[in-house]
């Protein structure tokens, strides 16, 4: 047999350790990305109400899909900046 030692593996994370910055960056960026079809939505659905006195039912569907859409981009800021833990000094 040969004399060779196992490969050494890298650590692996911790539950405690911070997220890299780049990857925060990224998740702030696509959470701004995601918020815009909410804004859309928002924009589309008071206009809509504002001149037929309601939501007609071709566009609520698409007004419900860009809200949620929006909320989950602002869940995804939420969870880059809150999640976001200092290195140990």
């Amino acid at each position: 047999m040969s004399d060779t030692p196992p490969p050494v593996l890298p650590p692996a994370p911790t539950p405690g350790q911070a997220r890299s910055g780049c990857l925060t960056a990224f998740m702030v960026i696509s959470g701004v990305i995601l918020l815009l079809p909410g804004l859309c939505a928002l924009l589309f659905g008071g206009i809509s109400i504002s001149e037929g006195g309601r939501i007609g039912s071709d566009i609520a569907p698409l007004v419900f899909l860009g809200l949620v859409v929006g909320i989950g981009g602002g869940a995804l800021i939420w969870a880059a900046i809150k999640g976001r833990k200092a290195p140990p000094v």
